[in-house]
């Protein structure tokens, strides 16, 4: 983001980009675009696409119906009273479409640097030139934003925040925000570290802040009560007493099982950040069927399948009696049933649970895994590498198995989310097995 500052910066004008932030919700997508028309002093506007069916909302209405209006955008450009502001269209990958017509197509002409500097507006009927201005588009995800839009905009990713920096802004931004919003000064409330990072671990369980400056603000009206009822101030919040203010913790951490057969420590990617995954597999007498539960999504299933396949294919190789899979049915189960699951990252983990199930032996509960697998034991890179470190830190996790083609993706990871912890690249089920019986 900064180099396209730097560019406007010396040819006062971006030409063919139109920038698209992609993160989960809360970790300042809006914030962060408020901040560039505050340092391009610029005016800001912004727009809400969620929702919107009707491609009016875009273009406008026609003279001939009756309230007709410009579209959203001329709008919002009339309200900024100047050509040039830093205009925000929010929630892109919501947007919809029905018999009014389609507003992701009136988009395409407005978000096109070829086309936009002669954008017709049905209810002013004279083409507008949009080239002056900096379009910012926001999304969840990317992948219902249609492809046509998609190839217009250049993709940056905001990954969620790490617990030392939703440490830092806390101090640095919702704390003393929340202060002056609710009448109280410092000598009023002093919340702890430990009580913050309390907070943090099992009262918020967010990819960006909005949850965590909630519970403080929280906190803040509990203390302003306080002070005006019984004209008391000097409170001292820590991890012990947080419970008075704020209640029983909302979230309960998953913890690390015991070393036990058919159990295998995995590491899973959310929207709301990294956590563990504790994979158990159990064969029971039967006629060599699959039972899954856990409410594992398609992909995660046919993970499961995979790594089914490749035990069976080298069940010898193991000491495993060839036709287990005639005698035993095997049910896999991933924990907390009521939270749905999908992904392929968790074949290496499900093919280790599978193999300590049947040779009776129990996998090291103080190494996490995770990564891809095909039917011939090849393991492929996964995404979300950064939050499942983070997530294996937390839970004092010293050694990681990660896929060797995510060597570079580890490198690039900031120095926090590095220390403290080994890695152990694999290139197959082999490997892995070797690390962890």
């Amino acid at each position: 983001m900064l180099e396209y500052l730097a560019v406007l910066k010396l040819v006062k004008k971006i030409k063919g980009q139109i920038i698209c932030f992609v993160g989960a919700p809360g970790v300042g997508k809006t914030s962060l675009g408020q901040s560039i028309a505050e340092t391009l002093n610029r005016k800001f506007v912004r727009i809400s696409l969620g929702g919107v069916h009707d491609e009016a909302e875009i273009r406008g209405h026609r003279k001939t119906y009756v309230g007709a209006l410009p579209g959203k955008i001329l709008q919002q450009i009339k309200h900024a009273g100047t050509r040039n502001p830093v205009f925000l269209l929010d929630e892109v990958d919501k947007i919809g479409k029905d018999f009014r017509g389609d507003p992701a197509s009136a988009l395409l002409e407005v978000l096109d640097p070829e086309l936009n500097n002669t954008f017709m507006d049905h209810y002013l009927e004279v083409p507008f030139d949009f080239s002056d201005v900096l379009f910012i588009v926001t999304a969840n995800t990317i992948h219902t934003i249609p492809p046509a839009l998609l190839d217009r905009m250049e993709v940056i990713y905001l990954p969620g925040y790490l617990p030392y920096e939703k440490m830092n802004i806390a101090k640095n931004f919702l704390i003393p925000k929340e202060f002056k919003n609710n009448g109280i000064i410092k000598s009023d409330l002093d919340l702890k570290d430990d009580a913050l990072e309390k907070i943090i671990m099992e009262y918020t369980y967010e990819a960006g802040v909005r949850n965590l400056q909630r519970e403080i603000a929280k906190i803040c009206r509990k203390i302003a009560m306080r002070k005006v009822t019984f004209k008391k101030t000097g409170v001292k919040i820590t991890n012990k007493n947080i419970k008075k203010y704020i209640g029983a913790p909302k979230y309960i951490q998953t913890d690390i099982l015991e070393s036990r057969i058919g159990v295998a420590t995995g590491l899973a990617w959310t929207e709301n950040g990294g956590d563990i995954l504790n994979i158990e597999v159990v064969p029971i007498p039967g006629q060599g069927h699959l039972i899954l539960t856990g409410q594992l999504g398609e992909i995660m299933q046919e993970s499961c399948k995979a790594a089914v396949t490749y035990i069976r294919k080298n069940a010898s190789k193991y000491s495993i009696k060839t036709d287990f899979n005639k005698k035993y049915d095997l049910h896999i189960h991933v924990p907390e049933g009521a939270v749905p699951k999908d992904g392929p990252s968790a074949g290496v983990t499900v093919a280790s649970a599978i193999l300590s199930s049947l040779i009776k032996k129990p996998t090291n509960r103080n190494v996490a895994m995770t990564g891809e697998i095909t039917i011939t034991g090849e393991i492929l890179p996964i995404g979300g590498l950064q939050e499942k470190i983070v997530a294996a830190q937390l839970k004092g996790i010293k050694s990681i198995i990660i896929p060797d083609k995510n060597k570079a993706d580890f490198e690039e990871l900031p120095n926090n989310a590095k220390k403290d912890i080994k890695i152990n690249y694999v290139h197959n089920l082999e490997e892995v097995f070797k690390l962890i019986f």
